[in-house]
C-alpha cells in the first residue's frame, strides 16, 4: 500500500481544522495509507516511509513555523541523495501574504530535489471557510495521483 505521510504545523483550532481538511481528502481515496505527524514527531524515516509528502505550516514572521524549519533541519541531509523526485504539496495559513514561508519551503525542497505536483495553496489574509474545502481538496487531488500512479 502506498503512503502518504503529511507533515502539519496546526497549533490552533483554525490550522487544525486545515489538517484535518488535508487528511479527511486524502482519506477519501481508498487504497492509500495516510500517516499524519506533527513536524516536531516526524523525521527522515517517516520520509522514507512515504510514497508522497504534504507539507503543512503557518507563516511566522513571514517565514515557515519554527516546527517546520525544525523538521527540515533534522531531515535535510539524511535524505538528501535518496528522496529525489519525491512528489509534494504544500499548504500556508498565511495572515499576510505568505510570499516568504512559499520561498523558504520551495528553496528546501530544490535543495532535496523534491517534486511540486501542484501549485502550493496559499490560504491568506482573515479567517474563511473556503480554506478547509480548499484543504480537503489538495488532499484528495494528492491521494488521487498517488492512487493512479500519476506521480
Amino acid at each position: 500500500m502506498k503512503r502518504l505521510l503529511i507533515v502539519a504545523h496546526a497549533p490552533s483550532e483554525n490550522t487544525r481544522a486545515l489538517r484535518d481538511a488535508v487528511e479527511r481528502g486524502a482519506r477519501s481515496e481508498t487504497g492509500i495509507d495516510v500517516h499524519v505527524v506533527a513536524p516536531l514527531q516526524s523525521g527522515p524515516d517517516d520520509v522514507l516511509a512515504a510514497q508522497a509528502v504534504i507539507l503543512g505550516t503557518t507563516e511566522n514572521l513571514g517565514y515557515m513555523s519554527g516546527a517546520l524549519k525544525d523538521f527540515f533541519d533534522r531531515s535535510y541531509n539524511p535524505l538528501l541523495e535518496r528522496t529525489q523526485g519525491l512528489p509534494c504539496a504544500v499548504y500556508i495559513r498565511a495572515g499576510s501574504d505568505g510570499t516568504g514561508t512559499r520561498r523558504g519551503i520551495e528553496t528546501i525542497l530544490t535543495g532535496l530535489r523534491w517534486k511540486m505536483v501542484q501549485e502550493p495553496l496559499t490560504c491568506r489574509g482573515p479567517w474563511q471557510p473556503a480554506f478547509v474545502e480548499q484543504c480537503e481538496e489538495l488532499g484528495g487531488a494528492m491521494a488521487a495521483g498517488l492512487a493512479a500512479g500519476i506521480f
